[in-house]
């Protein structure tokens, strides 16, 4: 039985390249022709794999969410029954390593997130694969007793996102949190929220 070596589809590297291209350049730096470029790819390719500028924006937030999936690592998160400080470790492990090992993916889900605000076309999308997160963090703390899951998981999400903002693109870009310190906020946060 032979084994396959094969790398990412093209779709994938096309999908990764856009990514790299956002976190690197920006929107403006985005184009068709710049993938083909970056990926070593001929000319054309992007455009074959993903007709207009919305397709390709479309095939970069589907990877992103993928790729976002596993450094969440959604599979980790602990049982209800674990309590807030397993939850707080999870989740402060899963911001750490979007501030370190990803943090230029990061970068570029920012970039689309800003566009999506320009494409209602693109928002829609954009929100329809982040939901996988916020469903599963409204049922963990729903689980764990919160008596206003909705609102407390907007908390969590805001105060995840205003910590990985801050320190990739705002006014903490130099300063990167240890995981410790992101535990012991998250901890206070949970503590607030559900009382243990």
């Amino acid at each position: 039985m032979s084994v396959s070596n094969a790398g990412p589809s093209r779709s994938d590297l096309v999908a990764d390249t856009a990514l790299a291209l956002l976190a690197e350049r920006g929107m403006r730096g985005l184009t068709h022709r710049a993938v083909d470029e970056a990926a070593a790819l001929p000319q054309g390719s992007t455009s074959n794999l993903a007709r207009t500028r919305q397709a390709l924006l479309e095939l970069a937030v589907r990877r992103l969410a993928d790729r976002e999936a596993r450094v969440l690592a959604l599979h980790e998160m602990p049982d209800p029954a674990a309590g807030t400080g397993s939850l707080a470790d999870a989740l402060a492990l899963a911001a750490h390593r979007a501030l370190t090992n990803n943090r230029a993916l990061t970068l570029a889900r920012y970039e689309l997130a800003l566009e999506a605000t320009r494409r209602p076309e693109l928002r829609a999308f954009f929100d329809a694969t982040g939901a996988r997160f916020r469903d599963q963090l409204t049922a963990l703390v729903t689980g764990m007793g919160s008596t206003d899951p909705a609102r407390h998981t907007l908390s969590l999400i805001a105060w995840a996102d205003g910590l990985l903002f801050s320190c990739v693109a705002g006014s903490f870009g130099t300063d990167t949190p240890s995981l410790e310190e992101i535990r012991a906020g998250l901890r206070e946060l949970l503590v607030g929220m559900l009382g243990h």
